[in-house]
């Protein structure tokens, strides 16, 4: 469209190269002349678009001082001045939009210099020009100028502008995908200078209608706090230092990380090779068919997450903005949960540009969220099924967002796999998930050539022999040393001479761990107490610090896992003599907060939350926690005066469970911290503190009259009542009802009791002395007293969630006794039951998808109308068990599972692993196998024997690797 205004300009510029012609005209034909002499100076003296200015070198039209912008208002101005006609919205559209996107290049490549430098100086290709002079003929009208000036990159404008400039990045050298992304760039940029262009034009386009003043003013401050949001909270994160003491940051060290997928049931794809994970996010970035799905990162503690969260937000900001604006926001910092995700997103987000109530609708800004840590959720969300809802809110906004051409702004979410136990089934359909893998050899390569460059050759080789030395165990070597937390913590206290080899000699995994934020911990306190009280401490003081700071992980924890209260840990610790004393001396010698400064020694910074602190990861607060919890399980069974009871009285220690347990369910990590500190052997000079029996007698004493009711229905004050006052005190967003209360205590003590259990059963001394019935213990006849036990505590326990008992108990009954228990219907999806006894037990219509029952002893148990899809049956021992008319085992792996004389009649087997399963004598009438595997290399066929029954069975013609004496047998041959 070389309209009346160019073809204007192209005759008059001519005019305008000499000076004499320049002298006399005002300012807007000065400029005039100046884009004539450039245009001229590059042979363009013929041109019929401004954006031939791209046939310049590159380098050229991001160097010039012309201010394309400005310059367009004032060519249309001349225009005006000199033909005293005026132009129509298309024709300045057209003229105005070339310049805003020249300005946009400019802005774009110019933050770029090795860029610039490598592409700056290549001549232009007749290809280009053809697309230009394509260009110059492209119809244009006043509609196509509306959509362009509300907004530009969907616009047809952008469309051909970017097919010219694509096709000149990649003539000057780069590939498609990154010619393709620059001009993106370009194209979404833009619109800053368009509505700059448009508003500066004033009185020249008044007659055709333009944004006011203030319009323009908020764009404009839109725009500048974006900008400032990038600059201070995106760019700024990648930059902070790894630790309080160290002077290296996250950048220094960080390197990319690989993941494999998981499917629909939540299983890791073990057989699909690991991928790069920032390659997969910008492939689904970039992917226009997958723009409902929800990038879903999971990964245990200490993987990797939030650093990847900061190390890809800042790469989407420097590479990808603003096609993508990077957002990223810690969960932990919402303050609630509201009814739907945008009213979150509003409260989450406090920048200037979220201010805006039309902010999430505004075509010219799509946003890359991030939202960090969904297992750090406040935990008045997660236990009212907080977290289940919050994951079906982000699900459909992403489906919104693809369906709304307004929106289209896309999420990432990471956080713990462990939190979404029990909610498999109700997570949405549209997540894209991945699990973070260890490092393996190559990428443990790259982080120690980080290393290397930060402290050395020598100090890093060094640290290498000590992970390759034979007596360093094969835990630290394959598990620990290759997750990025944990190799950090082991080369930093390797560095400074505080870790040896023969340390680890005879832990386990979780001793190892242990033994590894154990020493951090000794670590920091003994780098940074001079600095802590400005004098020098003695080892007792150095234990009181300590104990700070098992009391604030206490603290963090019962405040949600994230950041606690001062306050809330200064309560906690009047109660402690020896801590009291050291506070108020310290404080008359420094005249300053002794806490507080404690608290700053393993504290990376103060909370989000006013008054509040938090840990530099997650897992030091769940350590801390678990150690000061062994020190109260310790203490409640040490021996009373000359040898009788116990220092701590029943009353006493009734109060302590609620107190350390009525908070919330206790996480994996914190049961293994506490299970692995109990149990590591006493030094030589120490005395053994764990008394494994004495603890599970008193704890099951507390359990069973937990069961009856005995501590919610204490008269005057209950017990639940007196803790849910007291957390209420101290935080002050806590909801937790004296149930809920009452509730996690008492399943709390029932994780303990699962794991005592399950200690004492792998040792001969113990066996007899430590066996947890959870519906009490089986009389003379075997048989239970309670046996719907569980299933009343599973309701009771509905008041902290639907799923609140599987939720919080699910996790944990591997090896438990639950022989002759009636769980008929109950719900324990995703259950771990491995080598459970249910043997007897009544689980008919119970809910047992994707339920762990590898090793389980079922033999006799009620199966029928069971849920079993997807189930982990391999090994467990089905002899004699009904799982007659079970519709769903379809998907379930019974791969060697004992189902000798087992009722399976009607059963439903689609799909099912069979393979090396001994089904002697078992009942197969009519059971459905359609596509079931009776045979692999690793359990070999399945076993029959002449009693069991065929009679009727379905698709077995379809089912997979059936033995040839089978097949004889029934004639499928």
């Amino acid at each position: 469209m070389a309209n009346r205004i160019w073809k204007f300009l192209n005759t008059d510029l001519k005019e305008l190269c000499s000076a004499e012609a320049a002298e006399g005209i005002g300012e807007a034909g000065k400029t005039a002349a100046e884009l004539a002499k450039m245009f001229k100076e590059q042979g363009l003296d013929n041109s019929n678009l401004l954006l031939e200015v791209l046939n310049s070198p590159l380098a050229q039209v991001v160097g010039t001082g012309l201010p394309f912008v400005g310059m367009a208002a004032k060519l249309v101005a001349f225009f005006m001045e000199k033909t005293q006609q005026q132009p129509t919205l298309a024709e300045c559209i057209f003229l105005v939009s070339q310049a805003a996107y020249l300005e946009s290049f400019k802005d774009v490549l110019g933050q770029d210099a090795s860029l610039l430098n490598r592409i700056g100086q290549t001549p232009v290709s007749d290809g280009v020009k053809q697309l230009l002079k394509k260009l110059a003929d492209l119809e244009f009208n006043d509609k196509a100028a509306k959509e362009t000036v509300i907004c530009f990159r969907d616009s047809r404008l952008a469309t051909e502008f970017n097919l010219v400039l694509s096709e000149r990045l990649q003539q000057a050298g780069l590939n498609a995908d990154e010619a393709q992304i620059l001009t993106k760039r370009v194209a979404a940029n833009t619109h800053r200078y368009l509505i700059q262009a448009w508003a500066v034009s004033g009185e020249a386009i008044k007659h055709l209608g333009q944004p006011s003043i203030s319009e323009w003013r908020e764009e404009q401050e839109k725009y500048h706090s974006i900008d400032k949001y990038l600059q201070e909270q995106i760019a700024s994160l990648p930059l902070k230092p790894v630790f309080t003491t160290e002077n290296f940051s996250f950048k220094d060290i960080y390197v990319p990380l690989k993941a494999r997928p998981i499917d629909k049931n939540g299983a890791v794809n073990k057989r699909a090779t690991a991928f790069d994970l920032e390659s997969w996010a910008k492939q689904l970035l970039a992917d226009e068919n997958k723009q409902n799905l929800v990038m879903f990162v999971e990964a245990g503690p200490g993987r990797g997450k939030s650093v990847f969260c900061r190390m890809f937000a800042e790469w989407v900001r420097q590479d990808l903005h603003p096609v993508w604006t990077p957002v990223l926001i810690r969960l932990r910092d919402i303050p609630k949960l509201q009814k739907n995700f945008r009213e979150t997103l509003k409260d989450a987000v406090t920048a200037g540009f979220a201010s805006d109530d039309c902010w999430l609708t505004d075509r010219n800004t799509r946003y890359l969220f991030f939202l960090d840590g969904f297992d750090e959720l406040l935990m008045e969300g997660r236990s009212s099924g907080g977290l289940e809802q919050f994951l079906k809110q982000v699900g459909q906004f992403q489906q919104h967002c693809q369906q709304n051409s307004d929106m289209g702004h896309r999420v990432l979410i990471t956080g713990r796999t462990i939190a979404l136990q029990g909610i498999e089934r109700q997570m949405p359909d549209n997540l894209e998930r991945v699990e973070i893998q260890v490092m393996d050899d190559g990428l443990q390569q790259q982080w120690l050539s980080k290393w290397e460059a930060q402290f050395g050759a020598e100090k890093t080789s060094a640290f290498q022999q000590f992970l390759q030395d034979k007596c360093c165990p094969q835990n630290v070597k394959s598990e620990l040393s290759r997750e990025p937390l944990l190799l950090y913590l082991l080369a930093a206290m390797h560095r400074d001479k505080i870790l040896k080899i023969e340390d680890f000699q005879g832990t386990n995994s979780i001793q190892a761990k242990i033994l590894i934020y154990n020493k951090t911990v000794n670590w920091v306190l003994t780098e940074q107490r001079s600095k802590l009280l400005n004098r020098n401490l003695t080892e007792l003081e150095t234990e009181d610090l300590r104990r700070i700071l098992t009391e604030a992980g206490l603290c963090v924890v019962q405040s949600g896992g994230e950041c606690a209260p001062v306050a809330m840990i200064e309560k906690r610790l009047r109660e402690d003599n020896s801590v009291k004393a050291l506070l108020e001396e310290a404080q008359k010698r420094i005249g300053d907060n002794p806490l507080r400064n404690a608290l700053a020694v393993f504290y990376l910074q103060q909370g989000s939350k006013e008054g509040s602190v938090e840990f530099v990861h997650k897992s030091f607060g769940e350590f801390l926690c678990a150690e000061r919890l062994k020190e109260s399980l310790q203490e409640w069974t040490e021996p009373g005066k000359k040898g009788k009871g116990f220092n701590t009285k029943d009353s006493d220690m009734d109060w302590e469970i609620y107190d350390l347990l009525g908070y919330g369910g206790l996480t994996r990590e914190i049961v293994e911290y506490l299970m692995g500190l109990l149990t590591t052997p006493a030094g030589p000079d120490e005395e053994n503190q764990f008394r494994p029996v004495e603890l599970f007698q008193r704890l099951e004493y507390f359990y069973q009259r937990w069961c009856e009711g005995e501590f919610i229905d204490m008269l005057p004050e209950s017990l639940p009542q007196k803790k849910m006052r007291l957390l209420r005190d101290q935080l002050k967003t806590q909801e937790l009802g004296q149930r809920q209360v009452d509730v996690y205590a008492g399943l709390n003590v029932m994780i303990l009791l699962l794991e005592l259990h399950r200690y004492g059963q792998e040792r001969d001394e113990l066996k007899d002395k430590m066996v947890f019935y959870p519906c009490g213990e089986p009389n003379a006849e075997g048989k239970l007293d309670d046996a719907s036990r569980l299933l009343r505590l599973i309701g009771y326990s509905c008041c902290i969630g639907y799923f609140g008992f599987l939720e919080t108990v699910g996790r944990f009954f591997s090896g438990g006794y639950l022989s002759g228990a009636d769980l008929s219907g109950a719900d324990l999806t995703d259950a771990d039951l491995r080598r459970a006894n249910l043997s007897g037990a009544n689980l008919s219509g119970a809910y047992l998808i994707r339920t762990n029952l590898s090793g389980a002893n079922l033999s006799y148990a009620y199966l029928s109308r069971a849920y079993l899809s997807g189930a982990d049956l391999r090994r467990a021992n089905l002899s004699y068990a009904d799982l007659s008319d079970t519709k769903t085992l379809s998907g379930a792996d019974l791969s060697g599972a004992d189902l000798r004389r087992a009722n399976l009649s009607y059963a439903y087997l689609s799909g099912a692993d069979l393979s090396g399963a001994n089904l002697s004598g078992a009942n197969l009438s009519s059971v459905y196998l359609g596509y079931a595997y009776l045979s692999d290399r690793t359990f070999g066929d399945v076993k029959w024997d002449e009693n069991t029954k065929w009679e009727d069975v379905v698709d077995l013609d379809t089912a997979v690797d059936v033995p040839e004496a089978l097949r004889r047998q029934l004639g499928m041959e």
